[in-house]
């Protein structure tokens, strides 16, 4: 496949994404957020692999351009990779949550597959303490969110196979 071919697919999907976003849905975590801004309240950002890098830039904008109170749980290293070597991966967010988040803070989960069990985890312990969860994710291989939506209380799914979007 040509450059120019590989780059009008990565566009057209793109595009074809963007339109089936659920504007509706996407208010919805914009009220998530201003709630959480305007009391005071702590947004943990989770994601796994790829998708690690997003909570760490997404919760640098959010805290330098909302004054949101933003924790990127993937930022915190020792932390992670001891819960990795010490009890488990599937841990390594949920392990951070114990220690931080109060009732009404808010979960955000970023997962390509919708199916890391370390951000699945995240948001299933995040619920079980009284706390907002937002999933992010993709129909990857036209399977679905995943896992991930079984605990999102707003799930934003992008009709793509493409890990990259």
């Amino acid at each position: 496949m040509s450059d120019k071919k590989i780059f009008e697919n990565y566009i057209y999907d793109l595009i074809q994404s963007l339109n089936g976003i659920d504007y509706i849905l996407v208010n919805e975590v914009v009220e998530a957020f201003i709630h959480q801004i305007t009391n005071k309240k702590n947004i943990f950002l989770v994601g796994n692999g790829g998708s690690s890098a997003t909570p760490s830039h997404s919760a640098g904008d959010f805290s330098k351009e909302l004054g949101a109170r933003t924790i990127c749980l993937t930022d915190n290293t020792p932390s992670v990779t001891a819960w990795a070597n010490d009890v488990s991966y599937s841990n390594i967010f949920k392990g951070q949550l114990e220690t931080f988040i109060d009732e009404g803070d808010l979960v955000l989960g970023y997962s390509g597959s919708g199916n890391s069990p370390n951000v699945v985890e995240a948001m299933k312990f995040a619920q079980s303490k009284n706390s907002k969860t937002i999933g992010i994710t993709g129909n990857y291989l036209n399977k679905g969110p995943g896992k991930i939506s079984k605990f999102s209380d707003i799930l934003i799914c992008f009709e793509t196979e493409s890990m990259e979007r």
